[in-house]
């Protein structure tokens, strides 16, 4: 072999490992089925926070016995516990398909499900106190419809989830098809807290108007307390409408598309959104106020 063969050899071999090494990291993230490896501090954090939160809830719920808080807000931060934990496994082994599955059918499905819940009820007890009338819908069914719908959403978010999360688990398995199927559940829920606060909005502003004028017969007065609750009931929904929006356009982006992708919009507009929304219902909370 010539010596001006040389560094073409050399060449070659650098440009094979190379190559090699591309295919494997492709092939790795093929396989890691959230396409990058979640951070173990913040999974951490949020196991702590969202721990903390469901242990103030229980004693809240106990201590004032609002018992609707615990198959609805304890029992939903219960479940972004577990999918917190799940993750924070996968920040040590990404590749198992374990922990992946429980994140994604407690963190992305379940839990927000009964926060949502949870809202739904207390602005019911809220219209009990101001006054029906100024509600289009009588303050007990807006748990019965909307809880109802939430169901409805919950399941076929569970459908998809799994088909998803069993396809991820497969070399030549197609996620999508399971993502359309959430992405449907995640509009139904969208449109369901749309709706809802279009429905709570009138009822705040037919209960502000008639107030300037004369109250209708039958009337509550709207305390310090039922105030500061409503205002703590908008901000729990402005963020769980926020999640919403951001796991509508996450899901409609593609199971294997850059949102879905990307750790830090998952732990903002998701986690982040859910550690405030409960908080919130803490330190504003329905058996203190109501």
């Amino acid at each position: 072999m010539s010596p001006s063969s040389a560094p073409s050899l050399v060449e070659v071999l650098i440009r094979g490992a190379a190559t090699v090494e591309s295919e494997v990291r492709s092939q790795k993230n093929h396989i890691n089925p959230y396409g990058y490896t979640p951070t173990l501090y913040v999974c951490a954090l949020f196991v702590a926070l969202f721990g903390l939160s469901t242990l103030l809830h229980l004693g809240q719920a106990v201590s004032t016995k609002k018992w609707y808080l615990l198959p609805t807000v304890v029992l939903g931060g219960c479940g972004e516990i577990i999918g917190w934990a799940a993750r924070l496994w996968s920040s040590q082994n990404v590749l198992n398909g374990t922990p992946f599955l429980m994140q994604a059918s407690n963190t992305t499905i379940i839990a927000p499900t009964f926060l949502a819940a949870a809202n739904f009820i207390i602005l019911g007890t809220i219209i009990k106190r101001v006054g029906p009338q100024y509600s289009r819908l009588a303050p007990n069914n807006y748990a019965i419809i909307f809880v109802s719908i939430d169901l409805v959403a919950l399941v076929i978010q569970a459908i998809g989830g799994g088909m998803a999360s069993a396809a991820t688990q497969k070399v030549d398995g197609n996620p999508n098809n399971g993502g359309h199927v959430m992405l449907i559940g995640i509009i139904v829920q969208l449109v369901e807290i749309f709706v809802y606060v279009v429905l709570a909005s009138g009822f705040f502003r037919n209960y502000a108007a008639r107030r300037a004028g004369r109250l209708a017969e039958g009337s509550g007065e709207m305390d310090g307390s039922t105030r500061l609750m409503s205002y703590g009931l908008a901000f729990s929904t402005l963020f769980l409408f926020i999640r919403a929006v951001y796991r509508t356009i996450e899901l409609s982006n593609g199971w294997h598309g850059r949102i879905i992708h990307t750790q830090v919009y998952f732990n903002v507009l998701d986690g982040a959104m859910i550690v405030l929304s409960m908080y919130t219902i803490n330190f504003i909370h329905p058996g203190m106020l109501l």
